[in-house]
């Protein structure tokens, strides 16, 4: 399967999306294209010479309410969606072009990614996948806030948020190397509140939200329910994680806790443990029983269905 597969993959066909970003809500489209092993995550911005800036912790740029990433006063916006899919199911080497400065906001999850990967097949490349192996352990701490990175066989995740009525608290645990990213975690969407909503607006953020692409809650709860989970709230901040972490430039090996963190503490996890050459190693994944693959091999993705949808 393609999480643990013992070799980088690529998408086998090129997939397009169109919509407004979350914040800026601006239209753009945007296209996913196969990339050569070695390649790793680049984005290409058409509309300005397709200048790129690859998906790397030291492309980082604000990170509040959402992950950008800035190369030379080049801005692209939004990415923890699109990246957290591609660690997900196991896409190590894609092109991603888009003709504005933010990706689309979709339906607010990842799972529109997840199906356009299933509708075209994921192709195994010849060059061995490496994993960043965590060594020794990593913490970041922020008052009540705090993420760590351990040691651990698998990519094992837990995450705890506590957020104003109807959330509170809500607790998780995700064993990517159990394969279930496609029907446990994409499907869950974004969530804000309505009380936010023109305080965010007058900062210049969630012009493109909207009922189809986030949950929008009141107090009394959703009020564009149903949710897809009962825990939908946490599974997402699980999601957003995913991606974050992605900006390492490979998959981790390890044991990741959180506690009430978001986009700035997840961003600051990845330029900590980039930093600190000692806590951790490259290491190829090892699966005895994988076959050599073939160039042109290709490994196909169900379509997920949706839990409690």
């Amino acid at each position: 399967m393609a999480q643990t597969a013992q070799h980088e993959q690529t998408i086998a066909a090129p997939v397009e999306f169109a919509g407004v970003g979350l914040h800026s809500g601006a239209p753009v489209t945007m296209r996913l294209l196969p990339a050569p092993a070695g390649s790793g995550i680049v984005f290409r911005r058409t509309d300005l010479d397709n200048f790129e800036i690859p998906a790397t912790g030291r492309n980082v740029a604000k990170v509040s309410y959402a992950t950008s990433l800035m190369r030379q006063g080049v801005l692209i916006s939004t990415t923890e969606h699109l990246l957290s899919s591609l660690i997900g199911m196991g896409v190590d080497n894609v092109i991603v072009e888009l003709d504005n400065l933010e990706l689309p906001i979709l339906d607010g999850s990842a799972l529109p990614y997840v199906e356009a990967f299933a509708s075209v097949g994921i192709r195994t490349q010849r060059r061995r996948r490496e994993v960043i192996r965590v060594l020794n352990p990593i913490e970041v701490r922020e008052g009540n806030k705090f993420i760590g990175l351990y040691p651990g066989t698998g990519y094992n995740i837990s995450y705890v948020i506590d957020f104003p009525a109807p959330i509170g608290t809500q607790t998780t645990c995700i064993d990517l190397a159990a394969e279930t990213y496609g029907t446990v975690i994409a499907p869950a969407r974004t969530f804000g509140y309505q009380a936010d909503e023109q305080r965010l607006r007058d900062m210049g953020l969630i012009r493109g939200a909207s009922a189809e692409n986030a949950i929008i809650l009141s107090a009394q709860g959703p009020v564009n329910g149903p949710l897809r989970f009962p825990d939908e709230y946490v599974r997402h901040k699980v999601l957003d994680l995913i991606g974050d972490l992605a900006l390492a430039g490979r998959r981790i090996e390890g044991r990741v806790v959180a506690e009430r963190a978001g986009h700035a503490m997840h961003t600051a996890l990845v330029s900590r443990l980039m930093k600190d050459r000692a806590a951790w190693e490259l290491a190829c994944v090892s699966t005895e029983q994988e076959a050599e693959p073939d160039s042109q091999s290709e490994v196909l993705q169900p379509a997920p269905a949706l839990a409690n949808a």
